[in-house]
């Protein structure tokens, strides 16, 4: 039996915080991942996917704000969709949520340890992120004062690398390289650049996959109302500048093809301007870490609290909920998630299929999750518009209900197309979410057991 003090988070970030924690739960997305869409689209037809996702998601943020700042709560999608859709959307957008967060970690962690294999290639990548995940787990448990902190150092060490990269390989951009076979390997636009542009949506995603997850340190901001939308308006436009600059930028520096399916295509680009031996390099290894550093880092704070508050409500063990006696923090929840990401790491022979590499189809994994879950957010915000009228916002979505209708529409379009390439991946999803389910549908008594909570349940 825990207390009430053991289930409640302490508030304690401010608004360039929480934009550290926005901007940095991404960041790693423009330092890799995003190069397997030029294997399937090329860099004109990939140019296109990341408009359409990039749109996606800036009217999507316009509109989660406003969920964010109405209902601040640690469990961010998954309180939205229980307040609009009771306990069986909950379930959907809390467990996707969970898929989305819980995977994209090890992604992340695979990169971080391409990095260190420029450095030091004698050792294996996989071991390097084992490594990450016990330093960053430690981290996350000694309290959120602290890693917030770190969280916000890194993001701006990476930001500046990556304005360095832009910089330092523009000498020697050309367009006429950035556009050679930029439609699916062809010079034209054709229905197979169509089939590839779709089949690269969820690597545009990647560019910007958990900017939402902010939302779950709304528990422990203050004056949530204010500080979050300042901080999420801030983090997308950041992220949008970001994406384009880095992509345009290694794109144009020489084959683009040869970084179409690599953990670390910055490092690579530059060293095809400048060549293996150049300082400007070693310095894009070192300090490129801290884009993923910033994303490992800041998406285990979210799937802690995400497992935190679907353990509090009684969708997870309740064991789940205990928080640190010395840090206040949800140790219980980083271990479990930790648990499974490093299962991932080492799952070569299980998750490697389908002709892509086993941090891609990691990422498409996470993907999935995220699309489920924007789907689900942007239609609790229409629901709750109409159920709950008066329910206090003191930040309202813009052009609404333009905005979310596009959001929602757009990440409908995304998920057909992930679901029509990816058709065992999506078998996955879906399995990994039945099993969700069934817990779920066991475990009732446990959920009605579960303390009262007001921003969960609607008012009568």
């Amino acid at each position: 039996m825990t207390t009430p003090s053991a289930t409640h988070l302490p508030k304690v970030l401010g608004t360039f915080q929480l934009w550290g924690i926005a901007v940095g739960l991404v960041i790693s997305g423009e330092y890799f991942g995003w190069s397997y869409g030029w294997a399937s689209a090329g860099t004109l037809g990939f140019l296109v996917a990341t408009a359409l996702v990039a749109t996606m998601y800036t009217t999507f943020i316009f509109s989660f704000t406003e969920l964010s700042t109405a209902i601040p709560h640690a469990g961010g999608p998954f309180a939205y969709a229980r307040r609009a859709f009771g306990p069986l959307g909950g379930f959907v957008a809390g467990f996707a949520t969970l898929i989305e967060f819980v995977f994209a970690p090890p992604a992340i962690a695979l990169a971080i340890g391409s990095y260190l294999n420029v450095q030091f290639p004698a050792i294996d990548p996989k071991y390097i992120a084992l490594g990450a995940y016990i330093v960053f787990i430690a981290l996350n448990w000694v309290g959120v004062g602290i890693a917030a902190a770190f969280e916000l150092v890194v993001t701006l060490l990476a930001i500046f690398e990556l304005l360095v990269f832009m910089g330092v390989v523009s000498p020697g951009w050309s367009w006429a390289q950035f556009t050679a076979l930029g439609w699916a390997g062809s010079d034209q636009f054709s229905g197979a650049a169509l089939a590839g542009i779709l089949a690269s949506i969820p690597f545009a995603i990647w560019f910007f996959l958990a900017i939402e997850g902010a939302a779950m340190a709304a528990e422990e901001a203050r004056d949530p109302q204010r500080t979050i939308p300042r901080a999420y308006i801030a983090g997308i436009l950041t992220l949008v500048t970001l994406a384009f600059g880095v992509m345009i930028m290694a794109g144009g520096v020489g084959d683009w093809r040869t970084l179409a399916n690599l953990n670390d295509p910055l490092p690579q680009a530059m060293k095809a301007v400048l060549g293996g031996n150049s300082g400007w390099l070693h310095m894009m290894v070192w300090i490129g870490l801290f884009g993923l550093v910033a994303s490992f880092h800041g998406i285990l704070m979210g799937y802690s609290r995400q497992i935190f508050a679907l353990a509090r409500a009684g969708y997870l063990p309740r064991s789940f909920a205990v928080l640190s006696p010395r840090f206040q923090t949800p140790h219980r929840a980083l271990l479990a998630g930790g648990a499974v990401g490093v299962a991932a790491v080492f799952s070569d022979q299980w998750i490697q299929f389908g002709g892509q590499t086993l941090t891609a189809n990691i990422v498409t994994m996470s993907v999935f999750g995220a699309i489920v879950m924007y789907v689900m957010s942007m239609a609790a915000l229409l629901r709750l518009r109409h159920t709950e009228p008066d329910l206090p916002r003191s930040y309202r979505a813009p052009c609404y209900p333009v905005f979310p209708l596009v959001a929602l529409g757009l990440g409908l379009v995304c998920l057909g197309a992930m679901v029509w390439f990816n058709p065992v991946l999506a078998a996955i999803f879906v399995g990994l979410m039945g099993v969700g389910w069934v817990y779920f549908a066991c475990t009732a008594d446990q959920r009605a057991a579960a303390a009262p909570d007001a921003l969960l349940d609607s008012a009568p």
